[in-house]
């Protein structure tokens, strides 16, 4: 299996357009490494997706995969599912 390299590469914003990003990356949950990588998908293949997938995911609801078939998913941290349970019961109690 090819290991993926990753090259960094240098942006020059304007302090509209990172407000811009740093909003996309907070509303959708992830980097604004992630939002660019994004942006890049969406641009090299636009009709990629059609139909109700297509709609889905130009409304931003659902994202395209972002990583090649075969690669493992990005490791992101995962709270302990008794952990998640004990603060939605804490949370319908202090309601």
């Amino acid at each position: 299996m090819v290991k993926a390299v990753r090259e960094p590469i240098q942006v020059y914003l304007t302090p509209e357009e990172r407000a811009e990003l740093d909003r996309a990356a907070l509303a959708m949950g992830v980097s604004r490494s992630e939002v660019l990588r994004r942006g890049i998908s969406a641009v090299e293949s636009p009709h990629r997706y059609e139909g109700p997938l297509g709609a889905l995911v130009e409304r931003g609801l659902v994202a395209p995969p972002t990583i090649r078939p075969g690669a493992p998913p990005p490791s992101r941290p995962v709270a302990p599912f008794d952990d998640l349970m004990d603060e939605l019961k804490q949370d319908r109690r202090d309601r």
